[in-house]
């Protein structure tokens, strides 16, 4: 059993995954109580899915883009589990967990989350056989670097406000995310992880990184 913990943003994410099911998976806004939420909606999981704790062998965590206190919440909880438990433990890309919910497409993809102050954390895609591979780190960007970087057709795929799905719906060859598509699954967080670790491609806990905002590169114009 995989437990997957997503605190990149203030969106809080959890799931319990077995390898041929998803147990459990939940998502809510935690903008300044990660702390407190986070161990007891993981005890409240557990109990609601009669899963002991013993029965969790592993640990993914979301690595960011995101910001400082979230990712070191959740890096620190993931870490303590993984200790305590002799449990495996795998970082995964926050923008691949958006990533992997979106369909083919033969144009390239821009997944995202909002870094504040009107920037981006951004990440290039392309489909290929084995899906969608990043094209790069993740930048920081703003709306004028999307349009400058890139000529359309592409795709675009994030949590996007109302505002920002207005000013780009009549763009000519860009499309965006459905809103059901446009919100990180922790569920598909678990089974990337779970992945990984079928690949045998576990994490050093130790010398896992988060990738925090602050340290994203401006993209040059």
């Amino acid at each position: 059993m995989i437990l997957a913990l997503d605190t990149s943003t203030e969106t809080t994410g959890l799931a319990l995954f077995d390898g041929e099911r998803l147990r459990a998976e939940q998502m809510w806004l935690s903008p300044e109580h990660a702390t407190v939420d986070l161990a007891p909606e993981i005890a409240l999981m557990l109990r609601r899915t009669r899963t002991p704790l013993q029965d969790v062998t592993s640990i993914a965590v979301a690595l960011g883009p995101g910001s400082f206190t979230g990712l070191r919440i959740g890096l620190a909880l993931a870490r303590g589990l993984s200790f305590a438990g002799r449990r495996k433990l795998v970082g995964v890309p926050t923008l691949d967990v958006l990533a992997r919910a979106q369909p083919a497409r033969s144009e390239p993809m821009l997944a995202f989350l909002h870094a504040g102050r009107g920037r981006l954390a951004g990440v290039w895609y392309k489909w290929t056989k084995r899906g969608w591979k990043p094209q790069g780190d993740p930048q920081s960007l703003r709306w004028d670097d999307v349009r400058e970087q890139r000529s359309p057709p592409f795709h675009l795929c994030g949590d996007f406000t109302a505002d920002e799905r207005t000013a780009w719906k009549d763009a000519t060859g860009v499309t965006l995310s459905a809103p059901a598509l446009s919100t990180r699954r922790p569920g598909l967080l678990a089974q990337i992880g779970w992945e990984m670790l079928q690949a045998r491609k576990p994490s050093d806990p130790l010398k896992l990184t988060p990738i925090y905002l602050s340290r994203l590169s401006e993209v040059s114009g």
